[in-house]
Formats: structure tokens, sequence, C-alpha cells
């Protein structure tokens, strides 16, 4: 019998809907000492497997179809048939963003829910490694594991920590490996161009920016965040004045670097390298654009800027998070090339993974593994638009926010099916 057809016996004559209660009830059961809480988790213990063992004598491949039934709904089993049929193997590696993500502001109270977290500890068991990709930094993502994942897990050499969207990358338990600095690998120039504005950006900022905003600790990259809630009318106001301003001190920077560029135009009236440098993010990305618009900052040039400028601006990536965050790094060190770095420590030579983000630092990730046949993405419904085009474009896994276990439970199932013979 095909596989497509089991499946659809298996949700169409048993109760799938209480099985799947009975395991999420025993594996996220709180730690309590009451007698009468135990007695009662004991109890929905027994139920649980005797409703597996009605599925394990049924099929041949019992014991598969029984976790399948048990972990995954019927939409999340049968997508993970059309995983399976298409790729053709197991998801052999996590590569997860966190905020937005993982957990979200709007959905889950900004931490990660305990069943998303369960779910991920039975992928370690399973020795599925885990590759956090964040733009967090390590000291933020670090305290966050350990208190959800337990520290047992961030040390076993199996999870490795992304940072700062790729300048580091950290793998507790490898020795010299465990803590690289990608971004001590830049040439000087640029190295000198991002310590030149972050020793600007708060000491100069108007006063606006000083009490609406606060840099975010980064080893490397200068990310400039709202001491507002992140989404609020007034996080985005000082972020769009932040990003202007962010701008506007990378120019500054390089013109120091590259001995400053000034151009008169034919009306005799001069090009600043401040211009250049709006214009050159503008056409970068229309986010960019509309932010300097609406600032009265965008500077409509007919000319193009000096290729001198242009071959510094190409290595340096202005990011722009709507309400949340304006951020310059280095387009030489992404969430790319943090994520081999890991898979090169971790020893994932032929990786499979599942990629999970919502914004364009996410969907480089995603589009490397596309490009090389290396794993599958999945989105948030709120995810950027680019990001959210390229998930539906591939294998359609977009999940509602906060509820990024149903991707998980979903590849758990692919993991079980293809196993299979």
């Amino acid at each position: 019998m095909e596989r497509y057809d089991l499946v659809y016996r298996l949700y169409d004559e048993y109760d799938t809907e209480t099985l799947r209660e009975y395991q999420e009830f025993v594996d996220v059961f709180p730690a309590v000492d009451s007698r009468v809480a135990l007695e009662h988790w004991q109890s929905a213990t027994e139920e649980l497997e005797e409703r597996k063992d009605e599925i394990r004598s049924d099929f041949a491949a019992g014991e598969t179809f029984a976790e399948v039934a048990s972990w995954a709904d019927r939409d999340q089993a049968f997508t993970a048939l059309d995983l399976e049929a298409k790729y053709g193997r197991a998801v052999n590696v996590l590569v997860l963003d966190v905020d937005e993500t993982l957990r979200s502001a709007g959905g889950t109270d900004n931490e990660i829910p305990r069943e998303t977290l369960h779910v991920l500890t039975e992928f370690h068991e399973a020795g599925v490694p885990i590759v956090i990709c964040t733009g967090q930094t390590l000291e933020n993502v670090k305290g966050f594991a350990i208190q959800g994942l337990g520290s047992e897990i961030v040390h076993s050499g199996e999870l490795s920590i992304v940072y700062e969207a790729g300048t580091g990358v950290f793998t507790p338990g490898h020795g010299a490996e465990t803590k690289q600095l990608l971004y001590e690998d830049l040439d000087e120039e640029i190295r000198t161009v991002f310590g030149d504005v972050r020793s600007r950006v708060l000491p100069e900022a108007p006063e606006s920016l000083r009490r609406g905003c606060h840099l975010q600790g980064n080893e490397f990259n200068v990310t400039m965040k709202p001491n507002y809630e992140t989404g609020s009318s007034q996080a985005r106001e000082v972020i769009d004045e932040a990003l202007v301003y962010l701008i506007d001190l990378l120019a500054d920077a390089v013109g120091s670097a590259i001995d400053a560029l000034e151009d008169d135009d034919a009306d005799g009236e001069t090009t600043s390298i401040r211009d250049w440098t709006r214009s050159f993010y503008a056409e970068q990305d229309p986010e960019i654009r509309a932010v300097l618009e609406g600032q009265g900052a965008y500077p409509d040039l007919t000319e193009d800027p000096p290729s001198e400028l242009v071959s510094v601006l190409e290595r340096i990536d202005v990011a722009y998070y709507e309400a949340d965050a304006a951020e310059i790094g280095s387009l030489e060190l992404n969430k790319v090339v943090g994520v081999e770095r890991a898979l090169e420590v971790l020893g994932v030579d032929d990786p499979f993974a599942l990629v999970m983000g919502d914004s364009k630092s996410d969907l480089r990730v995603m589009k490397w593994v596309a490009e090389n046949d290396t794993g599958i993405a999945a989105a948030p419904e709120h995810a950027s638009r680019d990001t959210l085009e390229h998930v539906l474009e591939t294998d359609e896994l977009v999940f509602d926010r906060g509820k990024s276990v149903d991707v998980l439970r979903t590849v758990y199932a692919l993991n079980r099916l293809a196993r299979l013979e």
C-alpha cells in the first residue's frame, strides 16, 4: 500500500487528535510535587501508550506511524510526505532564527513556547544538531538558550550559535574552535570604518536619538535599538531617524578612510559623500529609500558615485528593521558565512537543513540552501515580503505568528517517514 494511502488510513481510522493531546500533556507537564497531579500524569502516560499500541499492532511500520500520529496533525503529516517525496531525505540540522521566529512579541510574550522547546529537545535527542542563527549578541543568546534548552544541550557539542548575523560563531565543547571571531578576518580598512562609526555613534547623536535609542552590545556590528516597545509608533519614528543618522556616520567614516570625496556638478554645486552614500543604499533597498524620502533625506542625484566609494560601500550592509533596529554590518560576514563555519565545526559534511527565519538576513541562508540543494525554508506569516515570497515559491512552509512548532512537527514527521524503506 502506498504511503499516502497508509497515512489516509491512519488519520481516518484513529482518533489522532486525542492522541496528540495526550502526547503534548505528557511531554510538557510541569514538574510538580502533588501526588494527585503525578498520578494524573501517569494515567495519561498509560493511556497514550495504549493508543499508540493500537497503531503499532495495525501497521507494518507501526512504531513510525504511531510517532507521526502523536506528533503531527493530518496537514502536517501530508506535508511531510510531500517533502519526503520531493527531496528523498531527512533534515539533519536545524538553522533557527530567534526573534519573530521561535518567539514573537505579538504571539508568545517574547518567550519561546514550552512546546517548541520540547520539540527542539526531541530533535537533539535524535542526533540532529541545532544552529541558532541570530542578530543578537552572544551573551543574550547564551542566556535564553541555557534557560530554555538547558546547559546540557547547550554544552553538548551539538549546538552552535551564529551571533550578530554572522560576525561570530560559538560552539561549546570544541576546544580551540569553540569561539570564532570572524570579523577579525576582515581587512584593516573595513575594521577602521566600523571602529570610527562605533566611537561616534552615541557621543555625536542628536538629543532625540540619545534619549530614544541605545546601542546594542555587539562585538562588531553597530546596531541602534529603540528605547520604546518594538513595533510602536515611537519606535518607528526614532529608528527611521536613526537610519539616516547611521548612514551619514558611515559616509563620514568611509570618507575619512579614502581621504574624502566631493564632486562639483555641472551647476557648480557640491555633491557630498553623504548624498552619494544615501543614494547608494536607497538604490539597494526600497525600504531604506522610503525612510529617506519620509525623513526628507533622499538626494535625487543624477550622477553616479565615484567607483572608489562604491568599492567600499559594496562591502558594507545597512539594514533597516521597521520599528525595531537600524544597523550596519559587513556583507563579507553574514548568516551564510556563520552557518557554513558552524556546520564545519559541528562536522555536518552533507547538510540538509531546515532554515527558519523572518528577515532579509535569514533569506540569504534560505537562498543558499536552495541554490545548493541542501535544505528547506520556513517563515512566519509576518516575515519580510521577499522572505515570504521565497518560502511560498519553494515549499510553502509558512506558519502563524508564534507557532514555529507547527513546522518543527512537520519536519519531525518527515524524519520519521524518511526512515521507511
